[in-house]
């Protein structure tokens, strides 16, 4: 499934949302540039958890493996972040931004803790925009496009579904991780435990950042007005 757009205009220009992703595409494209010292780079700026470190816990927010993970990470922020900033505010969207980041980095630490491969990507910071966006709207539709066999169809999926789909698979490959890593097959790939543990983070989180009054219509009205 490839979400294309939600259903809920914004209401307020997301700065944050917007700064974030340009700051991404910054940050991608100088890693394209550096050719073969990428590596070196990542290495120096991705979280290890085995060499843990609370700079790279930030830095590792900002780092991308490849286009289709830059482009897809980016791709959700842009759908769900507007409208979980219109609902925080600019400054607590962004600090609701980084705190589900460094939970996501600390969960997927305690879940390899020896790993010597550097982890990288806004996928658990994203994930706890989603988290956010699953409890504040949760009647929004995600307009989705579904491939079915050789044919492709576009479809309103209910925000629930979409979301809480995606949450379950994570936690069904997280548990699968854990038996190849029993099994002793090497770890690697996809942080799903930083999936997870950010969106809980974003589920929880979000009671507390949440300004209660932009969910009143006359506070919009007023925006408007003034």
């Amino acid at each position: 499934m490839i979400p294309l757009r939600d259903v809920i205009p914004s209401r307020t220009t997301p700065y944050v949302t917007v700064a974030l992703i340009a700051l991404n595409a910054f940050v991608f494209v100088y890693q394209f540039m550096l050719g073969d010292a990428v590596e070196r780079f990542v290495f120096s700026f991705g979280l290890i958890p085995a060499e843990f470190s609370w700079v790279t816990v930030f830095t590792s927010m900002f780092l991308h493996g490849g286009f289709l993970h830059f482009g897809g990470n980016m791709l959700y922020l842009w759908i769900f972040g507007d409208n979980v900033e219109d609902r925080m505010g600019h400054g607590r969207f962004l600090a609701f931004y980084l705190l589900c980041g460094v939970a996501a980095a600390l969960a997927q630490t305690v879940s390899a803790p020896d790993s010597t491969l550097p982890m990288v990507g806004a996928s658990g910071a994203i994930a706890g925009v989603m988290g956010a966006y699953f409890v504040l709207y949760p009647h929004s539709r995600i307009v989705t496009l579904l491939p079915i066999f050789f044919f492709i169809q576009i479809v309103e999926i209910p925000a629930v579904f979409f979301l809480g789909f995606w949450f379950i698979l994570q936690l069904l490959s997280g548990v699968g991780s854990i038996a190849a890593a029993t099994a002793g097959e090497p770890a690697g790939g996809i942080a799903f435990w930083a999936h997870a543990a950010g969106f809980v983070a974003g589920l929880t989180g979000v009671l507390l950042f949440r300004r209660p009054e932009r969910q009143r219509v006359e506070w919009w009205n007023d925006q408007q007005l003034n």
